[in-house]
């Protein structure tokens, strides 16, 4: 609501977050990724970005999946330094070292017993999407190729969730070396329901604040 009347206010500006919106937005960012991949682990599956990299780091290392996660996420934070900015780099931190105790923490109060592998796609996808969109309309990111897609857009006007995606297919391509194919096309699934939150929401000019 507040990104359609900023859009319709005559200077054409969006209105800049408090301290208050930031937190709050970066908050049930966080919500909806931690859920969103526990859905998603509960069918085995796998996601696109830095997640993704990071599953497929796990089946070579011994190291755990959350140590992976933050390695691999150190040259994107290091990215986004440079091109984002200190506190979009800052707040892709704070964002990571909360999204690794939430999706801990998910668990210990949510229990699912069963959960069929269209719905884990489609809504682990969606949920995945809308903490990306809400920490992307904060200034923050999950990091990895999500800080890259977000500096593409805003540098050269190319959509994030298109980018996104193109960078999800070779997650996926690498992942047919040890995803059997089904699994492997539930996963898909669940990147292309990630991927059209982003699509077609966040685009250039819909949304001003900062």
């Amino acid at each position: 609501m507040e990104g359609e009347m900023t859009m319709s206010s005559p200077a054409g500006k969006g209105l800049a977050h408090t301290l208050k919106d930031d937190v709050y937005g970066m908050v049930l960012g966080v919500m909806f990724i931690a859920v969103g991949l526990n859905l998603l682990k509960c069918s085995g599956m796998i996601t696109g970005g830095i997640a993704g990299i990071a599953l497929l780091l796990a089946h070579v290392s011994s190291l755990p999946i959350g140590l992976l996660f933050f390695l691999a996420n150190l040259p994107f934070l290091v990215f986004s330094y440079f091109t984002m900015g200190r506190a979009f780099m800052l707040k892709t931190l704070v964002v990571n070292l909360a999204l690794s105790a939430a999706t801990q923490g998910v668990p210990l109060l949510l229990t699912v017993s069963y959960i069929h592998p269209l719905f884990s796609a489609l809504v682990g996808g969606t949920f995945l999407g809308m903490g990306v969109l809400s920490l992307a309309r904060h200034n923050a990111s999950v990091g990895g190729v999500g800080v890259v897609t977000l500096w593409l857009q805003r540098r050269a006007g190319i959509n994030a969730g298109k980018s996104q995606m193109l960078l999800d297919v070779l997650v996926f391509v690498l992942s047919l070396l040890t995803l059997p194919l089904s699994l492997l096309l539930w996963s898909t699934l669940s990147a292309l329901a990630m991927n059209a939150m982003l699509m077609n929401w966040h685009k250039p000019g819909r949304y001003q604040g900062n």
